[in-house]
């Protein structure tokens, strides 16, 4: 029994495609890999991990396992629950946060891909002493939450 692509725009790629190419670049991003490095890892052209990226091409399930492998992470990384597989009369239907035929809320930009997060990742992760770590964690979260008035603590 065959099972429905998730409706698309004709001209457009497909909202999954879109989905993990956005989560394959946040996290080249976190690790400051620029795409011709991701590339070169895993035997592609700059521009196919490009098109990866845009969703305009879709990744196969092996090539997914090797950028797991170069950046990291689990397959799993890709897929957290943002989407979702519904049965619904013996077929499934893809619904996935921020495309759908009625009117929505937009949607967030993906706060990892800003510049400013991406910096202090990088630097918070190169910080070897665990302690030190835990310390600049705690002291982020107590200034997060001391009011949006600006005042210090």
């Amino acid at each position: 029994m065959a099972v429905p692509r998730a409706k698309t725009d004709e001209a457009g790629p497909n909202p999954v495609d879109i989905y993990v190419g956005s989560k394959v670049k946040s996290r080249r991003l976190i690790l400051g890999l620029s795409q011709e490095e991701l590339a070169k890892a895993i035997g592609l052209t700059f521009q196919q991990v490009q098109k990866y990226e845009r969703g305009t091409n879709r990744i196969s399930v092996s090539r997914l396992v090797d950028i797991c492998k170069v950046l990291k992470v689990q397959i799993d990384y890709f897929f957290d629950g943002s989407f979702s597989l519904s049965g619904k009369s013996g077929t499934r239907n893809l619904a996935l946060k921020g495309f759908s035929d009625t009117k929505q809320e937009a949607l967030e930009p993906d706060p990892l891909i800003k510049r400013d997060v991406m910096e202090l990742v990088r630097a918070y992760s190169g910080i070897k002493n665990p302690q030190l770590k835990r310390q600049i964690l705690e002291m982020a979260k107590a200034m997060s939450t001391s009011g949006a008035d600006g005042k210090t603590l």
